[in-house]
């Protein structure tokens, strides 16, 4: 072989064997997206959802952010969640608050500004006074008050991811992306309109990124697997009202 082929050669490998090193790819110059990949992309769009949502049930823990547009209303989430409940913020309509679940019971905590009723009595002082108490503490939510069905469900894994993962329509491939600096492959449901899923190319296929139906809202899905501590507030920081919360 000539020097200058050889030459060249000898280059082209090596840049090969940084990309390797470097990214974990392999295959340099095969043309093969999948090349270095888990594999799931050469499956069919059915196939890579049912890989995605086995893969979540199995991940003992997830951290979800973004937003949900859920009867009309807009809630941004952070979430950490795992089998035992889930921590973390929810914000809607400019109010923030968090939301702690350890088990069955349910604690959220909020600023004085949540708990002020708009109307009161006496003009809304007491109502003031009773949301200054309130502030900064965690309030135990009853579980048969109507906040713990519309709040729990931010906190459970199962019921949360169950409940998002699904495209809706026709499934299809809509290529390879990178999210974050992950590699994935993305499904669509109806071309889009039942919304899109990106699901991870390198290592476990968890989701990573999911565009809701009807433009519901967009969540990025990390830290599949994190664990991360989840107790009950100290006794001092909590406020039980028994039966029903205040109305907020």
């Amino acid at each position: 072989m000539p020097q200058g082929r050889t030459r060249r050669a000898v280059t082209v490998a090596a840049m090969c064997a940084l990309a390797v090193t470097g990214t974990g790819l392999t295959g340099c110059g095969s043309g093969d997206p999948d090349a270095g990949t888990n594999g799931v992309g050469k499956l069919s769009a059915a196939a890579i959802q049912a890989k995605a949502k086995q893969a979540a049930e199995k991940a003992p823990a997830v951290r979800l952010s973004g937003t949900v547009v859920s009867g009309g209303t807009t809630y941004t989430l952070d979430m950490r969640l795992k089998s035992g409940g889930g921590t973390g913020s929810v914000t809607s309509k400019g109010a923030g608050f968090h939301l702690l679940r350890v088990g069955e019971h349910l604690f959220l905590k909020a600023d004085a500004e949540f708990w002020a009723h708009e109307e009161g009595k006496d003009g809304g002082k007491a109502d003031t006074a009773a949301a200054d108490k309130l502030e900064g503490m965690y309030v135990k939510v009853p579980t048969g008050d109507p906040a713990y069905k519309r709040f729990s469900g931010f906190t459970d894994k199962n019921v949360l991811l169950d409940g998002l993962l699904g495209l809706h329509g026709v499934l299809a491939k809509d290529g390879h992306h990178e999210q974050s600096g992950v590699r994935t492959i993305r499904i669509t449901g109806d071309k889009g309109s039942g919304g899109t899923l990106d699901v991870s190319l390198q290592g476990t296929p968890y989701p990573v990124v999911l565009g809701r139906a009807g433009n519901a809202g967009t969540l990025r899905l990390s830290d599949w697997g994190k664990d991360f501590p989840l107790a009950e507030p100290p006794k001092k920081d909590t406020v039980d009202y028994g039966q029903q919360l205040p109305s907020s």
